[in-house]
């Protein structure tokens, strides 16, 4: 019997599910219904989901091997995520540059798809271009998620021997100390060899939101008490962002526009902005109490049951389906184009249910290969 502590995580894998299917809408090219995604309405957006319930997953997948098997073996774990990581983001572009070189050498677009992706550079000169790929000093910006990523995960044993050695408060510092780092820009990594570019995501910076996530998880920051007050203040906070970060509200008063320029330090994307990250805890906070205790609330029958589950699967499968997206996401933008629908209602349909569709037949077929059913004994005909 599976003890409670390897129950899997309703509200992990549904709010993981929700980010794979915002970052689809984010990377669908010309796409009118990314002005509808949460960040068009405040300054955090799905990329702080995603890397949040990483940082909880990633609790979850490596805290255990870390206390039953030392920092030694925890270590080894993490660094083979790490080199799946690394290949993973390595034949993501091969597959996306491929796919664009092929389509557009043999006149199936119309368009110059490898231009608006800006990756000339590449085949002009892949000579030089591929080190830096293979090194990740060669990283454009469709692809820097993750770089980001594997980077945060790299600081985990580092962050471990910190908290076996010292305790928790060496932990608070040392995230705090590359947060400040990457804040005033003292520290980050080239992009692209020809300029000064730099990858957009810092990963010193983000690795703030990854380990706050791992620290619930691991119970180093305790669980917010369900209290009127604090919901108050969070719905207050996501509501008071939304007129410096809507467009057509900036738009329309300059005013709010020169207040949103003028605290932009604080909203960068980038180095994860102080008003960014307290933005989502806010948003993390409505969510962790909308969905209940334990996330009982996603534990529903009926039609809106068959959802979560499907949303759930998605997020079980959170790898698999991100690098899929960015696939689709770029496929379908060209075949909706080639149909002469870019910018249409029926355009919009067809790409985004075409490619949610895409997303939950990748969830499915990858969570079957890894059930490895050709383990299981075959069943005897009925008599």
């Amino acid at each position: 019997m599976k003890t409670a502590s390897r129950q899997r995580d309703p509200r992990l894998d549904f709010f993981r599910g929700i980010a794979m299917f915002i970052i689809f809408i984010a990377h669908l090219p010309a796409n009118g219904w990314a002005l509808w995604i949460p960040a068009r309405f405040g300054f955090s957006d799905a990329t702080e989901i995603f890397v949040f319930c990483s940082g909880m997953a990633s609790a979850i997948a490596f805290g255990r091997v870390f206390e039953l098997h030392g920092l030694a073996m925890g270590s080894a774990r993490v660094l083979f995520r790490v080199w799946q990581v690394y290949w993973a983001h390595i034949c993501l572009f091969l597959a996306v540059a491929g796919m664009l070189a092929f389509l557009q050498i043999n006149g199936w677009t119309s368009d110059d798809y490898v231009g608006k992706l800006n990756l000339w550079h590449f085949f002009e000169d892949p000579i030089f271009q591929l080190p830096g790929l293979l090194t990740l000093t060669y990283v454009p910006n469709y692809f820097d998620i993750l770089p980001m990523y594997l980077v945060i995960l790299a600081m985990l044993p580092v962050i471990m021997v910190a908290y076996y050695k010292v305790g928790r408060g060496a932990v608070a510092a040392i995230i705090a100390a590359f947060w400040l780092i990457a804040t005033f820009r003292l520290v980050d990594f080239p992009a692209e060899p020809w300029s000064d570019r730099r990858w957009f995501f810092n990963p010193f910076a983000w690795q703030l939101l990854f380990f706050t996530g791992f620290a619930f998880i691991k119970g180093w920051i305790p669980a917010p008490p369900v209290k009127k007050r604090l919901l108050f203040l969070s719905a207050s906070i996501i509501i008071l962002t939304i007129p410096f970060a809507y467009f057509r509200i900036l738009n329309e008063v300059p005013e709010l526009r020169r207040i949103a320029n003028d605290i932009s330090d604080l909203t960068v994307k980038s180095e994860m902005g102080i008003l960014r990250y307290i933005h989502f805890l806010a948003l993390a906070y409505v969510a962790w109490v909308a969905v209940g205790e334990g996330g009982h609330r996603l534990l529903m029958g009926g039609f809106g049951g068959k959802v979560v589950r499907v949303i759930k699967k998605v997020g079980q499968q959170s790898l698999a389906v991100f690098l899929a997206s960015l696939i689709l996401a770029q496929g379908l933008a060209i075949f909706r184009d080639e149909l002469g629908l870019k910018g249409t209602v029926t355009g919009g349909i067809l790409a985004n249910l075409l490619g949610f569709a895409g997303l939950i037949a990748v969830a499915y077929t990858v969570a079957w290969f890894k059930g490895e059913p050709w383990r299981k004994p075959k069943e005897k005909p009925a008599s």
